[in-house]
């Protein structure tokens, strides 16, 4: 009998996901376009560069016949800077990267089908797959990343401090009945589900035995208010 699966994406699935992101490639040989369910691709010319989905992109990083263009928010500098101010900032993440406008009547361009995660996204926001999409350039393109072990080190430390700001944000909850999850990516949505479902399920139950408490110790008071009314009745009625 298989067991049910557990509610949400899983991080396997969360990363399949992620290698749809749009990414910058400089091609080493020439290529014809491709034609793909989301659209052709366009032609590759030596050294011109060109966006592709990223399983493309990591396809050909294996094959020779390009290298990946890291985006601006994976330098070194720009972690640092984003470290600072995920540490600076108790009560907030990172923004995300703005939507592009969209024309009235047509629906707004969500992830992976952003660019920001190519060489043009802005260098101070972190995209909704900037973790799971850290992680794979580190492991299949280490060579197009500048000082990898800082990137790396620094993606850690960035890691930490936003799981940790999650469960802090938890804490709320009993109070507000919400935290704010605005600029949290999809693996530490994953990561941090069932840490908060959890909280969630707990305050729950609380709530549930406090109310029910309150309303035995109502009816309680209604039934010694009743016997008093009975009491005072019988004396008037003598």
């Amino acid at each position: 009998m298989a067991l049910p699966s557990p509610p949400g994406l899983t991080p396997l699935e969360i990363a399949f996901l992620c290698e749809m992101e749009m990414v910058t490639v400089v091609p080493r040989q020439r290529l014809e376009g491709l034609e793909l369910l989301g659209g052709p691709t366009k032609p590759l010319h030596p050294p011109h560069r060109t966006s592709l989905p990223l399983w493309l992109a990591l396809l050909l990083k294996r094959q020779r016949r390009a290298n990946i263009l890291p985006p601006p928010w994976f330098h070194p500098t720009a972690l640092t800077s984003i470290l600072d101010f995920e540490r600076s900032n108790t009560d907030q993440f990172t923004p995300p990267p703005p939507l592009p406008p969209s024309p009235p009547g047509t629906a707004t361009t969500s992830p992976p089908f952003l660019s920001s995660s190519t060489a043009d996204a802005p260098d101070g926001a972190l995209p909704y797959h900037w973790l799971e999409l850290g992680e794979i350039l580190l492991d299949a393109a280490p060579d197009d990343i500048v000082d990898p072990d800082a990137v790396r080190r620094l993606m850690r430390d960035l890691r930490e401090v936003r799981m940790a700001k999650m469960r802090a944000g938890v804490a709320v909850l009993d109070g507000s009945g919400m935290v704010g999850l605005k600029g949290v990516g999809g693996m530490e949505v994953s990561e941090g589900r069932a840490f908060i479902s959890g909280v969630v399920d707990g305050l729950r139950k609380i709530g549930a035995s406090r109310e029910q408490a309150l309303r035995e110790r109502e009816a309680e008071e209604g039934d010694d208010a009743y016997e008093d009314i009975a009491e005072n009745a019988g004396e008037m009625d003598l």
